[in-house]
């Protein structure tokens, strides 16, 4: 499991909804980066309504890191892109569900996808310990 620590400078409000402001990998990590995540199903279809486009994401964003031997709590930033604010609640209501009490470094922006039947879109990094690293 990667080690890190969370950064939350006593300067800055204190974040909400699940995340920190950022975190520091230990010595001899290894990064995944996981390439931005579609609503597709495994027979390629596009999943239907944000709930479900959402849950899609996270299984194709959890099938990557579980390839790579890697789980939830190795997510050590996301970023998420919503085609539209109306969306911000149910998507940080299942982010929650999927990472439980994991809080990774985050960021949401409102932009177009390449397809519009996409309602989001997201990408994530995860650290390992590197296996030299113990």
């Amino acid at each position: 499991m990667a080690e890190f620590s969370a950064i939350v400078p006593a300067e800055v409000a204190a974040p909400e909804g699940g995340y920190v402001h950022g975190l520091k990998l230990a010595a001899g990590q290894e990064l995944l980066f996981v390439s931005g995540q579609i609503p597709s199903n495994p027979d390629g279809s596009i999943a239907q309504g944000f709930d479900e486009q959402c849950r899609a994401v996270w299984r194709n964003i959890l099938a990557t890191l579980q390839a790579a031997g890697l789980g939830v709590g190795d997510i050590v930033k996301i970023t998420t892109f919503l085609t539209s604010r109306d969306h911000a609640a149910r998507n940080g209501a299942i982010r929650r569900e999927v990472l439980g009490s994991h809080q990774p470094a985050l960021t949401v922006i409102v932009a177009q996808t390449l397809d519009p039947a996409w309602l989001l879109e997201i990408e994530a990094i995860a650290a390992s310990r590197s296996p030299q690293h113990g």
